[in-house]
């Protein structure tokens, strides 16, 4: 069994004295966090060198995931194991102790120098990573309803100040048979409402509003009605077809996003890993240097092990 009261040169800390060397700890979290700092300024250079602003130049999508991804797990290794080395090789030495004991104070010494590092880290980037997050959202919002939202800013009821679902029923109640002479700025408020409301609907128009807007096109346009009404079916495809791609485009950032903050959990997870077992490494090697006291020199001799090192 081995017990670091067995050490040469081993202090007794005391029973009372806190088992934590704090110093150590922020020590080995500083150089954690600038390491990884280090790391992902490299990172983002390398990714920036493979990109090209040419399409089918540079590196692809799914490379620059994969790659963005290793990078990430390469990154919390290096920087949180580097850090937990120094937390263990920097901490107090402590007397009386069983091995076990030794080795689990060790462990939280990685642990907590990691878990220092992380929320330094997050402080530092959390308003940067908040405002691509809430941009990234608010585009994603955007794009889903981007043909409607641009439908409905065309249609505001400038007159009467009213939304574009009353705006509908209105345009109702005053429509005859055949549109009327009116502005340019009138006849496409009318017309985006007639839109909007078929895309709300699922895409289809109903045969009155498909009528009347291509007798309005057909008015304005010197078009014939059968005319009229193939540019109103076209129209209302590109309208929908704009839709549907901006929903899989919002599915596609989702998904990456869900992905995205997968692959940090798993590297946060390998980082504290790593982090633990390299100051459990540090520790031991920490415990293994004897200072041996020479009668006949004014030297200190350092062992590490058995070899004498002065």
């Amino acid at each position: 069994m081995i017990t670091s009261a067995d050490l040469p040169g081993a202090v007794d800390d005391g029973l009372n004295r806190s088992g934590v060397s704090w110093g150590a700890i922020f020590a080995g979290a500083a150089a954690a966090a600038s390491l990884s700092l280090l790391l992902v300024v490299l990172g983002a250079g390398l990714g920036f060198a493979a990109t090209s602003p040419w399409a089918n130049e540079g590196a692809s999508a799914e490379a620059l995931g994969i790659s963005t991804i290793v990078w990430l797990l390469v990154t919390q290794i290096i920087a949180s194991g580097a850090g937990g080395y120094i937390a263990g090789r920097l901490r107090v030495k402590w007397a009386n102790l069983h091995g076990d004991e030794v080795y689990f104070r060790d462990t939280a010494h990685g642990f907590l120098s990691w878990a220092v590092a992380a929320l330094v880290s997050a402080v530092l980037i959390v308003g940067a990573a908040g405002n691509i997050i809430s941009a990234g959202a608010q585009v994603g919002a955007g794009a889903v309803a981007g043909a409607g939202a641009s439908i409905a800013a065309a249609s505001d009821d400038k007159a009467g100040g009213n939304d574009n679902a009353m705006g509908y029923f209105v345009d109702g109640l005053f429509r005859s048979d055949a549109p009327v002479g009116v502005s340019e700025d009138a006849a496409n408020g009318v017309a985006a409402r007639i839109l909007a409301r078929g895309i709300a609907q699922g895409g289809s128009l109903e045969p009155a509003d498909r009528t009347y807007l291509a007798q309005l096109v057909a008015q304005r346009t010197r078009l014939t009605q059968a005319e009229a009404e193939a540019r109103v079916d076209q129209v209302l495809g590109q309208v929908q077809q704009a839709k549907v791609e901006a929903q899989q485009a919002a599915d596609t950032a989702a998904k990456v996003a869900a992905w995205t903050a997968l692959w940090t959990f798993i590297a946060l997870l390998c980082g504290a890993f790593f982090a633990s077992l390299a100051a459990l490494f540090g520790g031991r090697r920490r415990d293994r240097v004897i200072w041996v006291e020479d009668p006949y020199s004014t030297t200190r001799t350092v062992r590490t092990g058995t070899t004498p090192v002065r």
